[in-house]
This record gives C-alpha cells, sequence and structure tokens, in this order.
C-alpha cells in the first residue's frame, strides 16, 4: 500500500474526510491506509470511503490511534453524490431540519425542551417533504440514549429521514459512545446538505 499512507492526526472536523477526498479525487487509488486519533474521525472516514466504493476495515494501534484502511473492488463504482448524500431526494422532497439546542426559544428551558419534543412528534406530517436534519452542538443530546427525545427521532429515522449528528459535538459532550440514533457527521456534510436542500427549517 505505498503511497496510499494518509496522516490525520490531531485534524479538526471536517479535514480528516477532505484530505481523503481530495487525495482520492486526484489519484483514485486502488488502495488507501488513513490514521485517525479520535472516533468521530474513525465514522467519517469509514463512511466516505465505503461511499467511494472501498472494502473498509480498522484496527486500533494504539489508545485513541486508528489505522482505516479501504480496498476498493475489481468494478467497484465510487458514490458519485456529494460526501454525506447517500441518495438524491425527490423533486420537492429537500426540506431540511436544521436543530442546535435540545429546546425551543429562549426563556424557560424545561418548557423549550417540551416544545422540541411536541415539535419532533408533529414532523412525521411533513410526509415525504422531509428529507433530512442536522442535529449540532446541543441538539445532540437529543440523539444519545436516555434522551425523551429519542424515539420520536428512531421513528423518523425508520421512515426514510437522513439523521446526521455532529461528531464533535457529541465529542465535546463526551457522549459519542451514547449515541442511538443518525449517522456521525461532519462540518462538511453539514454544509453539503444545507447546499443541496431547496428549504432548511431553524425552529
Amino acid at each position: 500500500m505505498s503511497n496510499t499512507h494518509l496522516d490525520c492526526k490531531g485534524l479538526p472536523c471536517p479535514q480528516p474526510v477532505l484530505q481523503c477526498k481530495q487525495y482520492i479525487d486526484a489519484q483514485q487509488p486502488k488502495a488507501v491506509s488513513v490514521v485517525v486519533d479520535n472516533e468521530a474521525a474513525l465514522q467519517n472516514v469509514t463512511r466516505f470511503l465505503e461511499n467511494q466504493g472501498y472494502r473498509v476495515g480498522n484496527e486500533q494501534t494504539a489508545q485513541s490511534e486508528w489505522r482505516i484502511t479501504g480496498e476498493r473492488e475489481a468494478g467497484a463504482q465510487a458514490d458519485k453524490a456529494p460526501v454525506g448524500q447517500t441518495a438524491t431526494p425527490a423533486q420537492g422532497a429537500k426540506t431540511l431540519i436544521f436543530l442546535a439546542a435540545p429546546g425551543i426559544g429562549e426563556g424557560d428551558p424545561g418548557l423549550g425542551e417540551k416544545l422540541m419534543l411536541n415539535f419532533l412528534a408533529t414532523l412525521p406530517e411533513m410526509g415525504p417533504q422531509l428529507w433530512r436534519m442536522i442535529l449540532v452542538n446541543g441538539a445532540v443530546r437529543l440523539a444519545v440514549e436516555g434522551s425523551p427525545g429519542l424515539e420520536a427521532l428512531q421513528k423518523l429515522e425508520a421512515a426514510g429521514v437522513t439523521i446526521l449528528v455532529c461528531g464533535t459535538c457529541l465529542t465535546h459532550f463526551e457522549l459519542l459512545d451514547k449515541k442511538a440514533v443518525g449517522q456521525t457527521t461532519n462540518m462538511l456534510d453539514v454544509v453539503t446538505s444545507l447546499q443541496l436542500a431547496g428549504n432548511v427549517i431553524r425552529p
């Protein structure tokens, strides 16, 4: 696997994924090896390589350090969709919900959290128009074990809504291993999703 090694230790999100993307776009290697030093980068790089048609494996080489290896099988095709975009939404079905807090509005935090639960429970009324949800900052708490909003998010995901949960935010709150719904994501995914969305709702 000569000339395929990328050292992405110490790089903030979304640099590990960006470095992989730039290298693969330029070189189209049959095999690639990437070293990362946090679980969010491990999940993000793994998902990106899989979307690019690589068979992916990883091994933990030290505490909080992993080597991710990808090998493109003969005839495998890269996913031509942008990072974080696993399928092109149907016409008129590109509404994105952007959540940055576990509650809605200012004032009483308890009331804000109740409003958020009501909001999540009502989202299925949007039907197929609802395409994707992004959870950043304190909103990632909605996607973890024990969250009162978890069941509503799991139902939305089961109905086909893509839920992207900020890996940097999960790591900051020490919740990465408690995520129970959605895909761990990075800022490149977030920017791409905002660009593709026809309508963005920020409650």
